[in-house]
């Protein structure tokens, strides 16, 4: 996007300025109502609760709030502390514990994957007769080829398999030595050195989006952006607007920030341009909590990535495109702008979006997610009155070994039913962190003594954590316990081999990552 167009962006006029013709428009609503709609998935990496602007944030998100304002924003969704559990509940529509991947994430050299067991979300619509593409981050194994990306429902697949890499050259080491981890279905892609990934991205999703033009079949692109994950990168001209921020990280952190609302601007303006709007419809998600050391904040929330506090799990999403508004005004219903506090998760994306354009749950495991089509259109009631976090057995257990009813309160695991929360084990960094340069607040550490295993919130009232019921309200603890035992029962052992099998060191495979089973 040139400066221009971004300054008419951050004006509110760009959207306007280079929507359709009015006549392209009409034409695009007749055909809504008779097709089924384009869906682009936009999850963002890292993307911490405080980093949005219309969450307060002073990071300036002008084409982020823009969708979201004239969408439905989810204020009481949820996704995982950390990459790959919430890509895999993403694909599935399934709880870790039921594919095994409850402990940690995917590791480069792990020979581990998102079971092939069950459909994923693109098999699913692609059999409801979508083209679907991938753009953007995988992280969820490529030990096999059959983990591959486009062995897991996708025509097509642009961008990296594992959980990181170089902004620029798009590698990422084994041991020392740095190797390419960029592909395409077709094979290794080897001529985008010095392409920072976020334009990169938004480049290759714009042109699935032209090379699509108006084909028959309806559009699934799912656009992961690597931003605005590890390591802090960004050509200096994103920094620019945020000279005062005078921590680098922070500075750095918003200056990919500001990459990534521009490319989502300018897949906005696309499929306006490209007469796709008005049968659109986008959703925008977050994988995990703001990583506060590499730059992210989660304030208020307590807590950030990789912790089982809201810092780490509550996340930024939202629903938008020409489709939704159209779809939630046919029958003199809502409007656009609302907000929703009705219990959502990452897993309800899969039946939400299957049973949307009349797809078939024929052939998957029994799914954990929960139709939420009519919460969000339509303000229903949630169907979700309970959600399981995570229940991580290997995970290192805090304090000793203490049984209450049928659970050793030492496992890290958390479950929500109702407006409850409880906490048992380790949960991860509890402090505060306020945004720097927040006058004369301070971070405020995580009170709890080291040994301490078990904590009750009412979420609803104290969404901030700072006030423990567990002493309390025993009744409460006691249900929310039983909650967790009912759910260990139905969980499968984890999936977590070594994390450096010796055979999937890229000088093996001609210098790139890659399957080496």
């Amino acid at each position: 996007m040139t400066t221009v167009a971004y300054i008419l962006l951050l004006t509110g006029s760009l959207f306007v300025a280079t929507s359709a013709t009015a006549s392209d428009r009409n034409e695009a609503k007749k055909k809504a109502e008779a097709t089924r709609p384009h869906i682009v998935f936009i999850l963002a990496d890292d993307y911490g609760f405080n980093d949005v602007g219309y969450h307060g944030s002073e990071i300036a998100t002008p084409a982020i709030d823009y969708l979201a304002r004239h969408g439905v924003k989810l204020e009481n969704y949820y996704v995982q502390p950390v990459c790959s559990p919430t890509r895999s509940q993403l694909m599935s529509g399934r709880y870790q514990i039921h594919t095994g991947l409850q402990h940690q994430y995917i590791w480069n050299s792990q020979a581990n994957g998102l079971p092939l067991d069950s459909p994923t979300i693109a098999d699913k619509l692609k059999e409801a007769g979508y083209s679907t593409h991938m753009v953007g981050k995988w992280h969820l194994g490529f030990y096999k080829l059959q983990y591959m990306p486009q062995y897991r429902g996708f025509d097509t697949y642009y961008g990296y398999l594992g959980g990181w890499t170089n902004y620029y050259n798009h590698k990422i080491p084994y041991g020392k030595i740095p190797y390419l981890d960029f592909r395409s279905e077709k094979g290794p892609v080897r001529n985008e050195s010095g392409h920072y990934s976020a334009n990169l991205f938004t480049d290759k999703a714009i042109d699935v989006i032209k090379t699509y033009g108006h084909n028959e079949k309806p559009l699934f692109l799912y656009l992961a952006y690597q931003s605005v994950h590890s390591p802090l990168q960004v050509p200096k001209s994103y920094t620019k607007p945020y000279k005062y921020i005078k921590n680098w990280n922070r500075r750095t952190y918003a200056g990919m920030v500001a990459a990534l609302d521009e490319g989502v601007a300018n897949l906005t303006r696309t499929l306006k341009e490209r007469g796709l709007w008005d049968n659109t419809l986008i959703v925008f998600s977050t994988d995990n909590g703001g990583c506060v050391p590499q730059g992210g904040n989660n304030f208020p929330l307590r807590g950030w990535k990789g912790s089982l506090w809201e810092g780490g799990m509550k996340g930024v999403g939202f629903v938008s495109g020409g489709y939704l508004n159209w779809h939630m005004r046919k029958d003199g219903g809502m409007g656009p702008g609302q907000v929703n506090r009705e219990l959502i998760h990452v897993s309800d994306w899969f039946p939400t979006l299957v049973k949307l354009v009349g797809g078939s749950l024929n052939g998957t495991k029994p799914l954990d997610g929960v139709d939420q089509w009519e919460t969000i259109t339509q303000g229903a009631k949630s169907k979700r009155t309970v959600l399981l976090h995570n229940i991580d057995p290997l995970y290192t257990r805090r304090g000793s070994p203490e049984i209450q009813g049928a659970w050793d309160l030492s496992v890290r695991a958390a479950v929500r039913v109702g407006d409850y929360k409880l906490i048992t084990g380790n949960p991860g960094n509890g402090s505060w962190v306020p945004p720097p340069g927040e006058g004369n607040s301070s971070v405020v550490v995580d009170p709890d003594p080291p040994t301490k295993q078990l904590w009750l919130f009412n979420i609803k009232d104290d969404p901030e954590e700072h006030h423990d019921l567990s002493e309390q309200e025993p009744e409460v603890v006691e249900r929310l316990l039983n909650a967790l035992v009912v759910f260990n029962d139905t969980a499968v052992p984890v999936r977590f081999p070594p994390t450096h099998d010796p055979r999937s060191n890229p000088a093996l495979h001609g210098g790139v990552w890659g399957p080496w089973e």
